[in-house]
């Protein structure tokens, strides 16, 4: 695909009408019961999920630890499962990698040369030095980690600096200044479950995507997310929801079940959407 990664994920959501992200999170313990508990069979498991809830997704979020979870085929697992997706769907590893020079260079040559990814989460706390490996890779997507959604969360990125912001605020802002100076696209990681937060980071970054996670199983507030984050181009923001679709279902009927869920999300998503700006969201 041509274009920076923002460009491309603008033209899916606008497309689609639809700003979820599918986190593809394989468990196999998890997994119907018709499945055995092969490598091959997680793959079959994250394909059917994908071709049921591919109209409905703005872009798919693997995650990279529980592909490693399997074991020395969870790399190869990880690698038939990203080449499943459609050409034309943006893919994000989230992986929250970083290491300095060599190390990085080797990380960014892999996730996004070798595997393919179109954005990767990673982490900024070892400063720009590090991160630059991963947004010198022009056309490709670096999502930072910002405000995360976890309960601790707050132990470090709320630690107030000398000029009174918190932590999270400088990161917020080395994001902005990194999207300038970089020719990757640099977003950013925010919890649904810190809205108040999020306005703060849009404050910052009025323009930049924001990855949210939290809207499912967290229980992140929706509607307070939108209105904060949404832009006026009806993008820059992307809403992750994993184990509430991929484990929706328990039989054979399961990618049915995906799909129902992953359509009645995106709809959530678009309701909520309408109400905040005044508009209705057509569906199809």
């Amino acid at each position: 695909m041509s274009g920076s990664f923002d460009q491309r994920l603008a033209s899916r959501i606008q497309g689609e009408k639809s700003l979820l992200c599918v986190g593809l999170d394989p468990v196999q313990s998890q997994m119907p019961e018709h499945f055995d508990r092969s490598p091959e069979s997680v793959v079959r498991f994250c394909h059917e999920l994908i071709e049921a809830t591919h109209p409905f997704a703005a872009a798919y979020k693997p995650n990279l630890g529980f592909f490693a979870a399997l074991g020395r085929t969870g790399l190869s697992v990880l690698w038939a499962v990203r080449h499943a997706i459609p050409y034309d769907i943006p893919v994000i590893l989230d992986c929250k990698v970083n290491d300095m020079g060599a190390t990085a260079e080797a990380y960014a040559h892999g996730w996004f040369d070798e595997f393919g990814f179109d954005a990767i989460t990673v982490n900024p706390y070892l400063g720009e030095d590090a991160v630059a490996p991963y947004l010198s890779h022009e056309g490709k997507g670096v999502i930072m980690l910002c405000k995360t959604s976890n309960p601790g969360s707050g132990d470090l990125q709320d630690l107030e600096l000398a000029n009174g912001d918190p932590l999270f605020l400088a990161v917020a802002d080395r994001c902005r200044t990194w999207n300038a100076r970089y020719p990757a696209s640099v977003g950013l990681v925010v919890g649904a479950t810190y809205p108040d937060q999020l306005v703060q980071v849009r404050e910052r970054c009025p323009d930049q995507l924001v990855l949210l996670p939290g809207i499912g199983a967290q229980g992140g507030d929706l509607v307070a997310s939108l209105r904060a984050g949404e832009i006026a181009s009806g993008t820059g923001l992307l809403l992750s929801a994993s184990r509430t679709i991929m484990y929706a279902g328990n039989d054979r009927q399961f990618a049915d079940a995906a799909a129902h869920s992953a359509r009645a999300i995106r709809d959530q998503i678009n309701a909520a959407r309408s109400l905040v700006s005044g508009t209705a969201t057509a569906q199809d």
